[in-house]
């Protein structure tokens, strides 16, 4: 924990903040933009969970005093706070799971509320993205919604007419099922018997229309249960009673809850889910917040964690959206529901040997633990063992928890609060959350610390020939750094361009035959007839409702292509650690000031090689979060370039009725991948470099344009203030630097 010495005790800034522990305070950082939650006094008083530890307020308000501290030493100084506000995205936990699988009550159970979330809202049966997160405004449970647009949902309900009223050999039972489930949910029971016509003339559709024309929703509400049924009906499905259930016109929600700052204030819980539908708006949007995605948890009932396909089915399908194309660096495997088990029957299967069974009183528990202990080895070893290990590299980072949010919350199941290992989860989000904090703090002070050393230049006396020798050097030095910039782009450009022509070889060579295999029957052809006609509406892409069957066009051709860089592209892009190929590595190492750890002797020169090395953090830690978002670019780049060129004929074979379709679907495909081949390919390689050239345009444009304007800075820095040393000023930022590493 940061350390306070007697200077900052009786500072205005740690009176100010030891005040907010007894009384309601709020006070926003302009700079930073970190606030203080003004009901943190009476949380702590009405909050405080046995499993919590006690001094988590105080490491939230002692990183929030070195914000303060530094603020109040840069107003010493300047009567403005002139460092700007950061404004990088928060992080986000992808979480899969079907409905049912407990993922509601272990959200619930984190975040400390019972059934703050219904069961089956979060993971239900629809497509609706569910994101959980805190809020940082008020005290309110807020839902922020997002709809489809009017015209997007009229596409859709003509969709799903079709759908219902086909009655060719291709009708779809899946796609007819999603359908049904969509119009009674919104329209009531029977109105799928009816036809469009007589749904337009209904007053639900006009009230639906006009709700349309409004984007977005918000509810607010301070009363939890209150919330709860008042965002039901835009999150959850009631098979038992229909009408007026309007999540199929949901595009995401955003769900924020107060008092969870600890856990919450820098990340996203994202619901990931896990059911089909055939909608490519809906595909897109799921596939974009994957490659959002840190760190995932899949979420299974322990009593089929080992032998459930669908959990392990969909993260091998999103794999590469998460791996080389996202930036997860995580996996946690979750086991909920552990105190579901019946002790007779479990001792009788696990063949527990009669001396090391309890007493009735710990039966129960004794076969929990030997449950949980027997899941966790056997989920690694499957992990280990799969497909999943060998593409997406972990560096150890896969955790396997068992979880009993039941117990969590009720005592009398005998459960220890460690022992339903909820305490883990929250600690996980409560040292990331820390984490982010002091890396947020540190920004702040250094930023501060390099305003000051450019303002404290200014008021040293001048020697006009030794800065004007420094800048030129600083000048050379930009330019030679850019130069090796340049020599490592142009490295990876030739890897990646050799890799990439043997793809487009092996592409060409493969791509009839992997797509006749594909698009070939496996059963009857009636069945395979509706999966093929899904496909092709979908623009390349199937997945059956429960996941059982997926189909990919797009990325059975895009395989070889993304198969040929895939080795080198984790060594220019990892996820995480260094390769010594990677673009972070390179920008890390870039620096204008040679030599920096030997300063010069002159003070001034000291504190224009201060405001450079800070201006130069600055920036590559900026160039480094962009880089990972360009990274996702520029590998999905070869898949979308493949769905651009295939849309014709996905959009020509979906037209296709009457009999004998499926085979002249089937021959549209392989003729069109047979004659756009040589061309589709080339295309997807050229898309990838150049992407990556724009991306070394970029880099270097970003680094030359700061740099230069930081060394111009540094030259003409002057001062129309009275001369003053703030030498001590900079020391006490140094000093909260220093705080922030202990």
């Amino acid at each position: 924990m940061p350390r306070v010495g007697l200077e900052e005790l009786t500072s205005p800034a740690y009176v100010l903040c030891d005040l907010m522990k007894h009384q309601k305070h709020t006070y926003t950082d302009k700079g930073l933009g970190l606030s203080t939650d003004p009901t943190m006094a009476s949380q702590g008083a009405k909050r405080k969970r046995d499993h919590e530890s006690s001094d988590m307020s105080t490491e939230k308000l002692t990183t929030d005093i070195i914000i303060e501290n530094a603020r109040q030493i840069l107003q010493r100084v300047s009567n403005s706070d002139e460092i700007d506000k950061d404004s990088r995205k928060k992080t986000t936990i992808g979480i899969f799971g079907k409905s049912g699988e407990g993922k509601s009550s272990l959200l619930s159970a984190i975040l400390g509320k019972k059934e703050l979330l219904p069961s089956g809202c979060f993971g239900a049966c629809t497509a609706v993205v569910t994101q959980v997160e805190a809020n940082l405004i008020d005290s309110n449970y807020t839902a922020e919604i997002e709809f489809f647009s009017k015209e997007e949902w009229e596409k859709e309900l003509k969709d799903l007419f079709r759908y219902i009223n086909d009655d060719s050999e291709g009708r779809n039972e899946d796609l007819v099922d999603i359908a049904v489930e969509k119009i009674t949910a919104l329209y009531g029971d029977d109105a799928d018997k009816k036809t469009l016509e007589e749904l337009q003339n209904d007053e639900k559709f006009a009230e639906i229309k006009t709700s349309l024309s409004n984007s977005t929703k918000k509810i607010s509400e301070s009363n939890l249960s209150e919330f709860s049924n008042n965002v039901a009906s835009f999150i959850q499905h009631s098979e038992s009673s229909s009408g007026d259930w309007y999540w199929p016109l949901v595009k995401s929600v955003t769900i924020k809850i107060p008092e969870c700052h600890e856990l919450l204030k820098h990340i996203v819980l994202l619901d990931l889910p896990g059911t089909g539908d055939c909608n490519k708006t809906r595909d897109d949007l799921w596939k974009s917040k994957l490659r959002e995605c840190s760190s995932v948890w899949i979420v299974s009932d322990i009593s089929r964690a080992i032998t459930d396909r669908d959990p392990w089915g969909i993260l091998k399908h999103c794999i590469e959206e998460l791996g080389p194309g996202g930036k997860c660096k995580s996996i946690n495997f979750i086991c909920t529901k552990t105190d579901y088990i019946n002790s007779a029957a479990y001792i009788r299967s696990a063949r527990l040997p009669r001396d090391q069974i309890p007493d009735d009183k710990d039966q129960k528990k004794t076969c929990i633990r030997h449950r949980n202990k027997h899941a966790k080895t056997r989920v690694k070893e499957k992990f280990e063992n799969s497909e999943i290990k060998e593409i997406f590299n972990t560096d150890n980072q896969f955790q396997v928890f068992t979880v009993s949010s039941n117990a969590f919350f009720d005592h009398s199941l005998n459960l220890e609060s460690s022992e339903t290992e909820i305490p883990n989860l929250q600690d996980d989000l409560r040292n990331l959350n820390k984490s982010i904090d002091r890396e947020l703090a540190r920004d702040y002070v250094n930023k501060a610390k390099g305003h000051l050393s450019l303002i404290q230049s200014g008021q040293l006396d001048k020697d006009k020939n030794m800065i004007e020798m420094k800048v030129n050097k600083f000048k050379k030095n930009l330019e030679n750094s850019l130069t090796e910039l340049d020599k490592y782009f142009d490295s990876i450009y030739n890897d990646l361009e050799q890799h990439l022509s043997n793809g487009v070889e092996e592409s060409v060579n493969s791509c009839v035959d992997s797509t006749k295999k594909l698009i070939a029957s496996n059963t009857n052809g009636r069945g395979f007839h509706k999966i093929l006609a899904a496909l092709c509406k979908n623009y390349g892409c199937y997945w059956s409702k429960n996941w059982d069957v997926i189909l990919d066009l797009n990325k059975t051709l895009a395989k070889h292509l993304h198969n040929s860089i895939y080795n080198d592209f984790c060594k220019i892009f990892p996820v995480t650690g260094k390769t010594g190929k990677s673009v972070q590595e390179q920008i890390d190492k870039f620096s204008i000031i040679q030599n920096d750890s030997a300063y010069p002797s002159s003070d001034i020169l000291h504190h224009i090689h201060n405001f450079i090395k800070i201006e130069e953090i600055k920036l590559k830690a900026a160039l480094n979060r962009d880089i990972v978002e360009k990274k996702k670019e520029i590998y999905k780049s070869i898949q979308l370039t493949i769905v651009k060129e295939m849309a014709p004929c996905y959009r020509e074979a979906a037209a296709v009725k009457g009999t004998g379709s499926l085979k002249r679907m089937q021959e549209l495909l392989i003729t069109a991948v047979d004659m756009k081949k040589q061309d589709m390919f080339i295309k997807a390689k050229m898309e990838v470099l150049e992407r990556l050239n724009n991306l070394k345009l970029d880099i270097k444009s970003a680094l030359e344009n700061e740099l230069k304007q930081a060394i111009e800075r540094s030259q003409s820095q002057t001062s129309e203030r009275t001369r003053k040393d703030f030498s001590r000023e900079i020391e006490e930022l140094e000093k909260l630097l220093q705080q922030l590493s202990d």
